[in-house]
């Protein structure tokens, strides 16, 4: 669909499965050459890889810690060495632990923060570094959440590292905006993705769910995947800085969605 696209270097965090696999997929179909990062799932990771190269694009797996300098810089050179260059840099792995927030140890915490937030920073650092010594215009985007905006009880790691996220994004947007690069942020709604397969098997939950989004269903990781496609490429060329929320209209206060208040 993006012309621009095709060749394009990036690196995808976390695209082992859920919304980086589908990612993985998208940039294969614009025939980009793709780096697949994964902690565990090696056989998650290759499968995505298949799908890349079925699709008409270029792809190789990698083992990374994201949480460590180590980690991101392995990354970058693997894109080097067997693609030649960098073009996007997709900060998309994440996890989330749900536990009131006076029964959170200090552990879980840090786990949290260092894959959401630590790891959204060192990616960028990473890759910011590489644009500005090439004096070269790039992209980055930050896999976010709609609880970058929305409270979320029992989830307050999560939703303090996306909330963190967010005015990194827009940091660093206009940090480096006269530069040419560009960082965006996306935030997901409630996506049809391996984390949640537990609760959407419960009816009730799942129904639930639905009832928190104006637009009535769950969303899939290919509607993510299209939302990273058009930042990436120069269609959205005048875009930085933003979180652009692919949700269903969960950001817009359903409860309120029937004349209600």
């Amino acid at each position: 669909m993006y012309a621009d696209l095709k060749g394009k270097v990036a690196v995808i965090t976390g695209g082992s499965k859920g919304i980086g696999s589908a990612i993985a997929t998208r940039f294969g179909q614009e025939q980009m050459a793709v780096v697949i990062n994964y902690n565990n799932d090696r056989a998650g990771a290759e499968k995505a890889a298949a799908a890349v190269k079925a699709n008409g694009g270029q792809a190789t797996i990698m083992q990374a810690n994201i949480a460590t300098e180590t980690g991101t810089n392995t990354l970058l050179q693997t894109a080097l060495s067997h693609f030649g260059d960098l073009d996007v840099w997709v900060n998309n792995a994440g996890m989330e632990l749900k536990a009131p927030t006076h029964e959170i140890t200090l552990a879980d915490w840090q786990k949290v923060m260092a894959i959401d937030q630590t790891g959204v920073f060192l990616g960028a650092k990473t890759t910011l570094g590489y644009f500005r010594k090439h004096n070269k215009p790039g992209n980055i985007i930050n896999m976010s959440s709609v609880h970058e905006q929305i409270p979320w009880p029992t989830f307050a790691s999560y939703a303090a590292a996306k909330g963190g996220v967010k005015l990194f994004t827009q940091t660093i947007a206009m940090e480096y905006a006269k530069y040419g690069i560009r960082v965006n942020g996306i935030g997901p709604g409630a996506i049809n993705t391996p984390i949640n397969v537990k609760k959407f098997a419960d009816q009730k939950q799942y129904q639930q769910t639905v009832s928190m989004v104006p637009m009535n269903r769950i969303g899939k990781p290919e509607e993510i995947a299209a939302g990273a496609a058009w930042l990436a490429s120069n269609e959205s060329s005048y875009v930085t800085g933003i979180t652009l929320f692919i949700d269903g209209g969960m950001t817009l206060y359903p409860a309120f969605k029937d004349g209600q208040g």
